[in-house]
């Protein structure tokens, strides 16, 4: 049993954290200019607001959460037809994707990878666009 509970599980594919919270809104300028002046909010380079944190599991990784509005409508969220797209810290993104096809998931796109992290995007059951981000 002991063997059990000390299993590595430092690969599992799984969700770790929330990466990101993504939103419409009529005038995201407007918006991200209410929130700097009226609730302290960053906004970065792309036009979000980071939120820095640390691993508990590993003090010395600093992970961070962004914050974005999107012009209403923009097309990043499709298929979704919702007003938000929830991104959540993955790791072992590509056994995550086995996992999620296995269990007949909807798979909107393949892997992209970039400097800051690997993406996909999937569907829920009530058309919820999200997307999966192993940061690097």
């Amino acid at each position: 049993m002991e063997k059990l509970l000390n299993k590595d599980k430092s690969n599992e594919p799984k969700v770790t954290g929330l990466g990101g919270i993504f939103f419409f809104m009529d005038n995201p300028k407007e918006s991200k200019d209410w929130y700097a002046k009226n609730l302290g909010l960053e906004i970065n380079d792309w036009g979000s607001a980071s939120f820095e944190s640390r691993n508990m599991d590993n003090p010395e990784e600093i992970e961070s959460t962004q914050w974005c509005p999107f012009k209403k409508g923009d097309e990043y969220f499709s298929p979704s037809k919702k007003e938000f797209m929830v991104n959540y810290r993955v790791q072992n993104i590509e056994g995550l994707l086995e996992k999620l096809k296995a269990n007949g998931v909807t798979i909107l796109d393949d892997i992209e990878t970039y400097d800051y992290g690997k993406f996909v995007h999937i569907m829920d059951t009530e058309g919820n666009k999200i997307e999966l981000w192993e940061p690097i």
